[in-house]
């Protein structure tokens, strides 16, 4: 009897499948698309109602082949490709390549690899949807109709090898116009004033901060003169608890992960990319091996924007947190969140553990460290999201210093009073501030008198806003509906790729490339770039997949001006010379200066006398540490595989190296060199100390 075949994206999704379908199947794996745009052209045909001219590539003919060899053996075929539209245009492609169309075909979904999921898709099996197939043909061409037409205006004005796209041109000009606000920014100088007090019959102090007039109205201080005024006045005053509020407060747990707030927490808890986050996440949900269990799916598939859970899940989480933790810790009704943003797809799930009865320790043995560590995240994040609240007790008191005039200060505090969710999971933060060392108040009551210690008035200044990290990038590009989440990787990594940024010390930094590119974009296809406008593109394409715009007037609605515009910057548009970042380096050869340069393969030094004089050499980055073993300089290298580590600048003759990062600070101990050891430790590489990197800056010797 002939069997059903069976067609996903990778082979380790097909042994996963195939393992839950049995005997009566043939599962094949395509290994993603199958046809594509051709590469050396624009392949679509803008006068013929946007007719794509799809192809397959060499290297997938043989894939293809094989699927129709074992489609012809088949009583029927069944497509179960990804949830989502790429999925949906592969299963479509694979039909048109691989000429399915003869058989009796079934499209199955399913959002998690397990044996219920799956059983439960092939008892339902319905038609491709073209609506999603439509939305994803759409968004190819009208990405390929920019990058086709963008790219060669730039390699004919600046220079080959460069490249503009759709939602990559709008990530970089973010990413310019920050590094422009902060080179713009213009810090003023503001002053601070805590004062440490005490109850009169007590020895534990608290700290207040300096508000302004009692009568609510406050004092921005902005000279040191002016602090050390007030600090006078308030040195002369006598105190007293002027009111006390006191209130318990609870803090929510955040939803399950989508796609975008993956890649952010990824990148703040587990400094990992969001093109790393993606494909870890991708061999969770595609299957592992685990004990007897065989390979089976860990989380649920990976892009979406729901944060919707199944009913059993949420029932098996709450069986479980009441086994786990006690009823304390399980709400009286399951936790159900909604997303507010317009084209979130509720039919998806959340990115969750396809089941939390697997814990991470009990499968720590089956997976990789990243593995392990993205599984934990995910787990955590679900399971938490299904307990109580925490519950604080927040304490504001102010305090009247008087004298001849009445000034107001305030001191605060949070008690945790039932740590809820806490207990295993807390949202990471874009910012660095946080609540540490601060002191619970003790208990004050209105009128009572308290006693100075001391004054500190402390000078300040405002920031500029911070440069963008892989987390706020994200969470800044899917606010602004720019793109889609499963996007955002390969734009991160294209943007890096080209030259246009760098990522120093975990933040972008745009270079003279980057500048260069993007102001040429704004000037001349400001639409392109313009957040609006990308963002209603996506709103165009969501409304295609909903079956509400056809496909072909939509690509003509921004065909027709753009190609206007692309007509006018080919004449307007003047050709630039890309000239290299001046250096303190010194040509060995002929004495004048080296610059930074970026070729094919990353960023090198050059004699800024070429084409006179041709010398180059690798481009370091100095870390303004010296190497233990012969004195030099220790630089910022990249291996192989893109990973950060620390080595020698004049190896091959010294071949010292260091995977974490060395500071200037010498071991207290031994003298030895000291490397960061996370984000707040240290240790020595010669005698093992370890220490706050806080506490070494603080006591190392002025220089």
């Amino acid at each position: 009897m002939a069997k059903s075949l069976v067609i996903v994206e990778s082979p380790a999704k097909a042994k996963t499948v195939s393992r839950m379908l049995g005997s009566g199947y043939s599962v094949k794996a395509s290994i993603g698309h199958v046809r594509d745009l051709p590469k050396s052209r624009l392949g679509v045909d803008v006068e013929k109602g946007f007719i794509p001219k799809y192809l397959v590539p060499k290297e997938k003919s043989a894939v293809v082949r094989g699927i129709r060899e074992a489609a012809r053996k088949a009583s029927s075929v069944y497509l179960a490709t990804d949830p989502d539209r790429e999925g949906e245009a592969i299963s479509w492609h694979l039909v048109q390549a691989a000429e399915l169309d003869s058989l009796p075909l079934k499209r199955v979904v399913f959002h998690e690899i397990t044996r219920e999921a799956v059983a439960e898709a092939f008892r339902h099996p319905r038609e491709i949807d073209m609506d999603l197939v439509n939305a994803q043909q759409a968004r190819r061409i009208l990405d390929r109709l920019v990058g086709y037409k963008l790219s060669p205006l730039l390699w004919q004005k600046v220079r080959r090898g460069l490249s503009a796209g759709r939602v990559q041109s709008v990530a970089l000009r973010m990413i310019v116009d920050r590094e422009r606000e902060i080179e713009g920014f213009v810090p003023t100088e503001y002053w601070s004033i805590d004062a440490e007090l005490k109850k009169m019959a007590a020895r534990e102090s608290f700290i207040a901060s300096f508000l302004g007039f009692m009568d609510g109205k406050k004092i921005e201080i902005q000279s040191e003169k002016e602090a050390q005024r007030i600090a006078a006045e308030l040195e002369d005053a006598s105190y007293a608890v002027a009111q006390v509020r006191k209130k318990e407060v609870s803090r929510q747990p955040a939803p399950p992960f989508i796609t975008s707030t993956l890649q952010q927490e990824g990148w703040r808890k587990l400094r990992f990319t969001a093109k790393h986050t993606m494909a870890i996440a991708q061999q969770l949900y595609e299957g592992l091996p685990i004990s007897k269990e065989g390979s089976v799916g860990l989380i649920t598939y990976m892009r979406t924007d729901s944060v919707r859970v199944a009913p059993s899940a949420l029932a098996e989480t709450r069986a479980y947190v009441k086994g786990k933790y006690g009823a304390n810790f399980l709400p009286p009704h399951p936790r159900i969140f909604a997303r507010k943003a317009k084209a979130a797809q509720e039919a998806h799930e959340a990115i969750r553990p396809t089941s939390v009865r697997r814990e991470p320790d009990i499968i720590k043995h089956y997976l990789t460290r990243d593995q392990f560590r993205l599984y934990e995240l995910i787990w955590k994040r679900m399971v938490a999201s299904q307990m109580s609240p925490a519950l604080l007790d927040a304490t504001s008191v102010d305090i009247e210093a008087k004298d001849e005039k009445a000034y107001l200060l305030r001191a605060t505090s949070s008690i945790i009073k039932f740590p809820g969710f806490t207990i295993i999971y807390n949202e990471g933060r874009d910012d660095t501030q946080d609540e540490e060392g601060k002191r619970p108040l003790p208990d004050l009551v209105k009128g009572e008198p308290l006693e100075l210690l001391g004054l500190f008035p402390e000078q300040h200044f405002t920031q500029p806003p911070p440069r963008y990290t892989e987390a706020t990038l994200v969470k800044a590009l899917e606010e602004r509906g720019i793109g889609r989440p499963s996007t955002y990787a390969p734009i991160l990594s294209t943007i890096q790729e080209r030259g246009y940024v760098e990522r120093a010390d975990g933040r972008f930094h745009p270079l003279e490339l980057g500048f260069l590119v993007s102001d040429l974009i704004t000037e001349h296809f400001p639409d392109i770039v313009d957040l609006g406008f990308t963002a209603q593109m996506e709103e165009g394409l969501d409304q295609i997949a909903r079956g509400e715009r056809q496909w072909v007037p939509f690509l003509q609605d921004f065909y027709d001006p753009f190609e206007k515009t692309l007509q006018t910057a080919k004449q307007q548009m003047k050709k630039v010379k890309v000239v290299g970042e001046p250096t303190e380096e010194v040509c060995s050869l002929c004495g004048r200066p080296m610059v930074i340069k970026l070729g094919r393969y990353g960023r090198f030094l050059a004699c800024s006398g070429f084409p006179q004089c041709k010398n180059t050499k690798p481009f370091l980055i100095k870390i303004g540490v010296k190497c233990p073993q012969c004195g030099g300089d220790l630089v910022e290298r990249k291996s192989k595989r893109k990973r950060t580590f620390y080595g020698c600048a004049q190896y091959p003759d010294c071949d010292f190296t260091t995977s974490d990062k060395p500071i200037p600070q010498p071991c207290p101990e031994c003298g030895g060199l000291m490397a960061m050891r996370g984000k707040k430790m240290a240790r020595c590489l010669k005698c093992e100390f370890s220490g706050s990197l806080a506490k070494l800056e603080r006591e190392a010797p002025k220089v």
